[in-house]
Parts: C-alpha cells; sequence; structure tokens
C-alpha cells in the first residue's frame, strides 16, 4: 500500500467514522492526558472511553480489544479507589509514582505472558468458531499489553508507560486495518502522550 493510498483510506475512514467513535476516541486521548499529569480524571473520563470500546470492538469482532476495555472499566474503578486515598493525619495522598524493582518487573512478565496466550488460544479458536476476522497473535499482544500497563497505571508504576507504548504501538495497524481509522489516529496521539508520560513520570519519582 502506498503513501497516498493510506491517506485516501484515512480521509475516507474519517468520514464514516461514527459519532460514539469520535466521543471514544476524545475520551480516550483526555484520559491519557490526565494520566500524564497525574490526574484523578483519567478515571471518570476513561470510562467514558472504555464503554464506548467495548461496544466497538465487539461489533468489530476484536473480541481480545472487547476483553480489555471491560477489564479497564473495573481497573478504573479500582485504580479511582486507589489514587483518592489520603494520609488520615496528613491527608495527603498515600500512593506515589514509583519504579518497579527487579521482582516486580518479574511478575509483570509473568502476567503479560499469561493473559497473551490466554488471549491468543481463545481468539484461535473463535476465528474458527465464528470471528473469522480475528487476529488472534496481534490483538493477543496489544491486548496483554493494555491488561499489564492498566494494572500498574492503578499502582502508579513508571514502567506502566513502556506497556502502554507496546499497546499503543501494536494498536495502531490493528484497528486501521479493521477500518476503525479514526481510532488507528487516536492510538498515534496515545503513542506520543505515552512516552510523554514515561518522561514526566520518571521525573516525579526523582522528585519523590
Amino acid at each position: 500500500m502506498t503513501i497516498h493510498q493510506v491517506l485516501e483510506q484515512l480521509i475516507s475512514g474519517i468520514k464514516q467514522t461514527g459519532f460514539l467513535e469520535f466521543v471514544g476516541v476524545f475520551a480516550g486521548i483526555g484520559s491519557v492526558w490526565f494520566s500524564r499529569k497525574e490526574n484523578i480524571l483519567v478515571y471518570p473520563v476513561g470510562l467514558i472511553n472504555t464503554i464506548i470500546y467495548i461496544y466497538i470492538s465487539i461489533k468489530g469482532h476484536l473480541l481480545g480489544e472487547a476483553s480489555v476495555n471491560l477489564y479497564y472499566t473495573v481497573m478504573s474503578i479500582y485504580g479511582w479507589i486507589l489514587w483518592s486515598k489520603k494520609d488520615k493525619v496528613k491527608h495527603e495522598l498515600l500512593l506515589r509514582v514509583t519504579n518497579s524493582n527487579f521482582k516486580e518487573w518479574m511478575i509483570q512478565l509473568f502476567f503479560f505472558a499469561a493473559f497473551y496466550f490466554a488471549i491468543y488460544f481463545s481468539l484461535t479458536w473463535a476465528k474458527q468458531a465464528f470471528a473469522p476476522e480475528a487476529i488472534p497473535w496481534a490483538d493477543a499482544f496489544a491486548s496483554a499489553t493494555a491488561y499489564t500497563g492498566m494494572w500498574l497505571m492503578a499502582r502508579k508504576k513508571v514502567e506502566s508507560w513502556i506497556w502502554w507504548i507496546a499497546t499503543n504501538m501494536a494498536s495502531i495497524p490493528l484497528y486501521f486495518i479493521k477500518g476503525y481509522v479514526f481510532t488507528s489516529v487516536q492510538f498515534v496521539v496515545l503513542l506520543i502522550l505515552a512516552v510523554a508520560g514515561l518522561i514526566s513520570w520518571q521525573k516525579k519519582v526523582v522528585k519523590v
């Protein structure tokens, strides 16, 4: 596919983008912007995005991504609670931005691998049974990295941004191929914000 063809498909795709997808995209970008700022609004805004994308993902046969957004919804509530907790005496937020140690890194990798293989084999079965448009390996990778990133985000781990970067890089072509062009553009923006978030949170660790 040439650059000209890509641009034509991009313009055509944006023209065909529905209202819900527009809302979901802007909510997703807003959510990541707030998370980079370590602002609690990341969660209520993010819930708008995740609920919309549960519907969009199921409609597009992106079953792994649908499961991710359901997981996002649950983890958003969990993260909202954790980020809101304050010290009863000083009334300061208890959760701070920190780096993962070696043991935590090993847990993250195991967490990712477990979800990747579970989603991959599930989607391989689904592809043969009722969802021929599914792309098991790509969908599983995008989903498993997102599962890991969301879990770490709730715990304010710097490494969450590394997993988000991987998720965004995988999701850009995945949604483009499926015809959700505007969503694909969203992931380009999210990729840039994820890199900025990684840099921003790393500086916050130094300050603590």
